[in-house]
């Protein structure tokens, strides 16, 4: 019932805004025939519609304004499905989220999945993987609007740390109603259009026959490609700069257009992937949630404990776990006049190996 409800509001809006788009179209129009036929009658109406219409728009805004009130919002766990940063040179990177959310029970609504973007702070990201389960604040009246909270209470991340929640069907996504902006500006457009076009054809035989036609310009865009590599090489600054790994690897991420990979490989100004889209999820390397913010620090450790004094290069090769459930292996590789040495980590960045090759 609420659905119907809701289609049937979503239906009435639709028909309000296509009308009054088209009441605009035409007084706007209006205006220019009645400047090119000196016509003004016709002028004065063109005027006199828009001069209403901003009044009728004031007068409701200021009437909804003083009913707004902060809505009512509620603390639940959700499970995340899957999550992938777009980027961003600041501390605080968006990142978009595919959710299920638990309610409360007293909510009496079951759970369902939701697609949210929000910014979180590159110290942050790591805690955030695939399967893990976070704390969020949603409305209960619009499901879609709801937010991670980045900072829980004590109670609440001792709950999320225990808690398993099962991941809902996809058919239970919602969405914002209101969120297609691209659906309403075309109907907006067709009001417009449809609104002119009808008072353009109602003059069109003074307006030909005045021969006052404008000539309009043809303008033409030259295309691009843009190539795709496997590999980003060359910043300006090292990858060991805080923040500059992430960056790089989200460049990367939409150039092989994969938060999916079989491996990685970061050196000093090259990053580069590899790839198999017949390899199952669960032996591959989500992108965004490596711990970028904790390699630079294995980097420094390799070069300092493992008898390779005078490092001349280093590496860090990312790849798969190799049990099931295991998250991905990286290895920090320094190489210098000495000979080669690595050591090994988990995705938390705790060091599981240490090994020297023709180090005296």
């Amino acid at each position: 019932m609420e659905q119907r409800r809701s289609r049937v509001g979503r239906v009435l809006v639709a028909l309000r805004l296509a009308a009054v788009s088209a009441v605009i179209g035409a007084a706007l129009a209006a205006l220019v025939v009645g400047v090119i036929r000196k016509d003004v009658p016709v002028l004065a109406t063109g005027g006199g519609v828009l001069a209403l219409l901003v009044l009728l728009a004031f007068l409701g805004g200021r009437r909804g304004a003083g009913g707004d009130a902060s809505p009512a919002r509620r603390t639940a766990l959700a499970r995340i499905e899957d999550l992938r940063a777009t980027g961003g040179e600041t501390a605080d990177v968006p990142v978009t989220f595919r959710l299920t959310v638990a309610p409360e029970p007293e909510d009496e609504r079951p759970a369902y999945r939701v697609k949210i973007s929000q910014s979180i702070n590159l110290v942050d990201i790591p805690a955030y993987r695939p399967r893990g389960i976070a704390v969020v604040e949603y409305h209960p009246e619009k499901p879609w609007d709801v937010r991670i909270v980045t900072r829980p209470t004590p109670e609440w991340s001792r709950r999320a740390e225990e808690a398993e929640i099962d991941s809902a069907p996809e058919s239970t996504l919602v969405r914002d109603p209101d969120g297609g902006a691209g659906a309403w500006c075309l109907l907006v457009l067709v009001g417009l259009l449809a609104g002119a076009a009808l008072v353009v054809l109602s003059f069109r035989g003074e307006l030909f026959a005045s021969g006052d036609a404008g000539e309009s310009a043809a303008k033409e865009s030259a295309s691009r490609t843009l190539s795709t590599s496997t590999t980003v090489s060359g910043p300006s600054s090292s990858l060991l700069t805080f923040g500059r790994m992430r960056v790089t690897a989200m460049e990367l991420e939409a150039r092989v257009d994969s938060a999916y990979v079989t491996s990685l490989r970061i050196e000093d100004h090259r990053m580069a992937v590899r790839g198999d889209s017949a390899r199952p999820l669960a032996e591959t390397v989500h992108l965004p949630s490596l711990p970028y913010e904790l390699l630079p620090g294995l980097v420094r450790e390799a070069r300092a404990t493992l008898g390779v004094r005078e490092a001349e290069s280093w590496r860090i090769d990312v790849t798969p776990g190799g049990v099931a459930g295991a998250g991905p292996r990286v290895r920090v590789t320094v190489s210098g006049t000495e000979g080669t040495a690595h050591l090994d980590a988990d995705v938390t960045g705790r060091i599981t190996d240490r090994r020297a090759v023709g180090v005296s």
